[in-house]
């Protein structure tokens, strides 16, 4: 498919983000008039970075997906909470929707929520500053807003946020558990009384946490070892699976089993990417989660991204772990600190900075570096988003030859001494 992202595309926007990052390492840290560190309010991210993981597997999944869902009564869509609304792949709701209501049920799960903001309890990990300046929100503000926003959904039967603990609570208080879910699918399963049973499919980004929930809710409704494959990295999941049972059918030694068929079955399936995504830092955001196999994205430009992101929330969440006697914007005198302290070396003891890069994203991946989302939630973030949605998907090389339309119109406009319009497109 025309989204696949080739090597020499992805050859190419390496070349150019690591030119924009060394341009912005040589004027990076900033000073206040009264000599304080300022940190980086706007990341300036470059239009030329790769904005595509759209895979050849990707699309065939997503054949099959539309394929089978005429057997499906219950989609379970796992997004990231770091992430919640850039983790949202409108390509999957438009082609697993519902045409009516009652035809296709939906759970909308948002994943690793104790990797997220506190609920409020703050912790030596996460000063309340960060918290209380308006940049960044709490776990509990994130939570409340996006329930009022799905609330109105007629497909969406509920919403869960877990965390990455099977454990009853996450231990950022995740508001709900594995139990939890379980029950609200038993509920789906008896309104549809069928006699065979509920088929259930998990969908969602890459890494988003379908193959993990799918081993869980296993082990916690049949007490059954893992059925799929997991790992850290995107991609593991290469093809819908075959259906494992999830809940037991219908018994007469157990009253409240009544109305379950022969139980509820759970299909997993490979993530899809977004075919082509517009705004340059959603794709970081989605680099530094690990939506994105590593290595896409240049390592020192995610590791840029997040030391961005820890300035504005707290510098001393690593000025502390690595012995950085000031807070820096400069990408490399962070990296060259990391190296140091955690022993990333060349031979003849060079510092390897694109191994600490990966190093230190792996580190805030675990929780070991702050836990914060990496985007505001409000109802105009998602406003905005809803209305993004409703655009026409296009691959990654029609976006390319759009943007290469609109420059040549800035050009022209640019020669001619025309501004702009307000609103209008400069790429």
């Amino acid at each position: 498919m025309s989204g696949t992202i080739t090597g020499k595309v992805a050859a190419g926007a390496t070349a150019a983000v690591a030119s924009a990052v060394e341009n912005v390492a040589r004027t990076a840290t900033t000073l206040t008039a009264g000599g304080g560190f300022a940190p980086r309010e706007v990341y300036e991210s470059s239009t030329q970075i790769t904005r595509s993981y759209y895979l050849g597997h990707h699309a065939s999944a997503l054949n099959k997906m539309r394929q089978t869902i005429s057997n499906v009564g219950l989609i379970i869509e796992c997004r990231d909470f770091r992430v919640p609304i850039c983790s949202w792949n409108p390509l999957l709701e438009r082609s697993l929707a519902a045409s009516a209501a009652g035809e296709r049920s939906r759970i909308i799960v948002y994943t690793k929520h104790d990797l997220g903001p506190p609920s409020g309890n703050f912790t030596k990990e996460t000063s309340i500053e960060g918290y209380t300046n308006g940049r960044y929100q709490s776990g509990k503000d994130i939570v409340k807003t996006l329930k009022k926003f799905h609330k109105n959904s007629y497909t969406t039967k509920d919403v869960m946020f877990l965390g990455t603990s099977a454990g009853a609570r996450s231990r950022n208080d995740a508001p709900n558990n594995d139990k939890h879910l379980l029950e609200s699918i038993k509920r789906i399963a008896r309104e549809a009384d069928s006699l065979t049973g509920m088929r259930t499919m998990v969908v969602g980004m890459p890494n988003s946490g379908k193959s993990t929930l799918l081993n869980r809710l296993r082990a916690k409704g049949m007490g059954l070892p893992k059925a799929a494959q997991t790992g850290a990295t995107p991609g593991v999941t290469r093809k819908i699976g075959t259906p494992v049972r999830i809940i037991a059918g219908e018994s007469a030694d157990d009253p409240s089993s009544a109305g379950l068929g022969e139980g509820v079955f759970i299909m997993d399936t490979p993530g899809v990417f977004i075919p082509y995504v517009s705004d340059p830092e959603d794709m970081l955001r989605l680099a530094l989660v690990g939506c994105v196999k590593d290595g896409v994205i240049p390592s020192v430009t995610v590791a840029d991204y997040l030391l961005y992101h820890l300035n504005l929330v707290d510098p001393k969440l690593y000025t502390r772990k690595f012995d950085l006697g000031k807070p820096t914007n400069d990408v490399h005198e962070f990296l060259r600190a990391v190296a140091t302290r955690t022993g990333k070396l060349r031979k003849g003891s060079e510092l390897n900075l694109e191994n600490a890069a990966d190093w230190v994203v792996q580190a805030w991946r675990r929780g070991d570096l702050g836990r914060f989302a990496l985007e505001r939630v409000t109802e105009e973030t998602l406003a905005q988003a809803v209305e993004k949605s409703r655009e026409p998907t296009v691959s990654i090389s029609q976006a390319r030859k759009r943007e290469k339309e609109q420059r040549k119109v800035a050009q022209q406009m640019k020669w001619a001494g025309v501004t702009a319009p307000p609103g209008g497109s400069v790429v």
